[in-house]
């Protein structure tokens, strides 16, 4: 079966076409900067080596961008497709949809559903939403999935989810912590138990332009640092992360704008807030190297929020078999992963300097004899987001 997965970002749209159940990647695509004033990139490759390159591209919504690649399957010379009638299914690594938290056909009510959490996730639940509308147009024949980044949580405690609030608002509204992030956490637990054969007690680090942490025990997700909304948890590249809430009604007294204050929160926060510099880590690492105290701190506020939430989830698990980092950041920031582990000493945790800065795919960097195994693991949320498309019983008759 023929499944595709579309990755939807606020300016990025990524694909990658599955030959399923086999895993078997067949073309994937990228194209970024969508919408953007600048000129916008388009990638598309097949695994025998083919490989396609464009810029300086007017691509000015989502419609244009997956046209360009349902356009780039169907080429008579370099396509893997015949007609769009092979595709059968496409996959969606969604965020959030009110009452849907698991993998689920993507049908009228849970795009309503999506729709009605546009508050919690705003920059996420709108590319999606657009997204889907154009696959409903252009491939009607396929059944849509939507495999909820939320559905790996679902196995957290009640006891680790409800906020300190009036329980009468858990009941009401739905508030609690529903965490993010599944896609790629749920991988980490599955590579994990390839590989062991059991996951253990595990914390995976999915460090990227967001980040979260999750405590997995036997497989399963009990805590994670993420909440209601893709804001709390560790500082982000442009979000503000962990906060006092009363910070808000604060700056309204002083007369800051409801909006700027919002904006503050979600898009001028984090990396790019504490540092001035940028919310891209790279260049925030390259700033700290030439003195720039600002950009020092940004890192060094980033590396204390995870080594808190490891410790944290340490105490939940009564131990550690691994350590896993993953994600943008976790899998190439050699920075990052030193002062983390560098202050984990104490709990077992005995990063390798030699394997860090210097690793393969899927690889060990722990010391021999560390108690706890320290992991980079690449994230592969499309395989995860493929596998779970495929096993998606549809809800249509007939």
């Amino acid at each position: 079966m023929k499944v595709l997965v579309c990755n939807a970002g606020s300016t990025s749209l990524k694909f990658k076409l599955f030959d399923m159940p086999g895993d078997l990647v067949l073309a994937e695509g990228k194209v970024e900067r969508v919408g953007s004033r600048d000129s916008a990139i388009y990638h598309f490759r097949k695994p025998d080596g083919f490989k396609v390159f464009r810029e300086n591209l007017c691509i000015p919504t989502y419609t244009e961008g997956i046209r360009m690649f349902l356009d780039s399957l169907l080429d008579p010379e370099t396509g893997v497709l015949k007609n769009l009638g092979e595709l059968k299914r496409v996959g969606f690594k969604t965020v959030l949809s009110k009452g849907y938290y698991g993998i689920h056909e993507l049908t009228p009510e849970v795009l309503k559903g999506m729709e009605d959490y546009l508050v919690v996730a705003p920059a996420h639940n709108i590319p999606y939403l657009e997204a889907i509308r154009q696959f409903q147009a252009l491939t009607p024949q396929a059944m849509l999935v939507g495999a909820f980044e939320t559905a790996f949580h679902t196995t957290i405690p009640l006891e680790r989810k409800l906020y300190g609030i009036p329980y009468e608002w858990y009941e009401k509204y739905g508030i609690e912590r529903l965490g993010y992030h599944g896609a790629s956490h749920s991988y980490v637990a599955d590579t994990l138990a390839n590989k062991y054969g059991s996951t253990g007690k595990a914390i995976s680090c999915h460090l990227g332009g967001s980040g979260s942490l999750c405590a997995i025990d036997d497989g399963k997700s009990v805590d994670t640092s993420f909440g209601l909304s893709l804001q709390t948890g560790l500082i982000q590249s442009n979000r503000n992360g962990d906060m006092d809430p009363f910070i808000i009604p604060f700056l309204l007294k002083e007369g800051m704008p409801l909006d700027e204050v919002l904006e503050g929160l979600s898009k001028k926060g984090g990396l790019l807030g504490i540092s001035g510099v940028s919310n891209d880590l790279r260049l925030v690492e390259e700033a700290a190297d030439q003195g720039n105290e600002r950009a020092a701190l940004a890192i060094e506020i980033f590396c204390n929020g995870i080594i808190r939430y490891i410790g944290s989830y340490y105490a939940e698990l009564g131990g550690l078999d691994h350590l896993v980092f993953t994600g943008g950041i976790g899998e190439h920031s050699a920075t990052v992963r030193q002062k983390v582990c560098d202050s984990l000493g104490h709990m077992g945790i005995w990063l390798d300097p030699a394997k860090n800065v210097s690793y393969t795919e899927n690889a060990v960097i722990s010391l021999p004899d560390s108690p706890v195994a320290i992991h980079v693991i690449p994230a592969n949320e499309e395989l995860g987001v493929a596998r779970k498309t495929y096993g998606c019983q549809s809800s249509r008759k007939g």
